[in-house]
């Protein structure tokens, strides 16, 4: 039987796998130290008339050397501060790094997706692109765009309805309106650019 990781261990885990932006792995860890929290208030470890309200500081997570409730004078641990720690220390230490995990997920994009889609998903992990890689995205996006393009379909639409639906498509890869009207209309003839 595998012995059962820490929280440190198990986002320098999650870290070997792949980068992480810091929320991201917040998220991953808070999951495991709340899970913690609560095994570590069963009814028969927690005080009379305490709640298992797992957002409630009052204890600190095991493998801090406490399996039951700390005395009332001992200062208490949320998960929240105990994942926000060992976020900080894993940062400090470069584990962690946000410029690494943007270079990362622009690396594994940009081949099919556009900079608006690029910029979205950096959002939702709370991360921006750098003044230099947003210009670079923004330069590399037509050639981009065609490379998808030509992938997908390959010749020039035959009509209207095809044109939209060429369009319909690098939209919903988000390339920029302008540069899917130079693809599309350009067609194969986009090569002089």
């Amino acid at each position: 039987m595998k012995p059962k990781l820490s929280l440190k261990g198990r986002g320098l885990q999650y870290l070997a796998q792949r980068e992480h932006s810091r929320s991201e792995l917040r998220q991953k860890l808070l999951r495991h130290a709340r899970a913690e929290a609560a095994a570590a208030c069963h009814p028969a470890a927690c005080h009379p008339g305490e709640s298992r309200d797992l957002h409630r500081p009052g204890f600190d997570l095991p493998g801090a050397g406490q399996a039951e409730p700390p005395p009332s004078d001992t200062p208490a641990t949320s998960p929240e501060d105990t994942v926000d720690a060992i976020l900080d220390w894993l940062q400090a230490h470069r584990y962690l790094s946000e410029e690494r995990f943007v270079e990362s997920r622009v690396h594994a994009r940009a081949s099919r997706y556009g900079n608006l889609r690029i910029r979205q998903e950096l959002a939702q992990h709370g991360v921006t692109l750098s003044a230099e890689e947003a210009r670079s995205l923004k330069d590399s996006e037509f050639a981009r765009a065609r490379d998808v393009w030509r992938r997908k379909f390959g010749e020039p639409p035959a009509d209207a309805a095809d044109r939209a639906r060429q369009m319909r498509f690098l939209g919903g890869r988000g390339f920029s309106p302008e540069v899917i009207r130079r693809v599309v209309q350009g067609g194969s003839s986009a090569d002089d650019d």
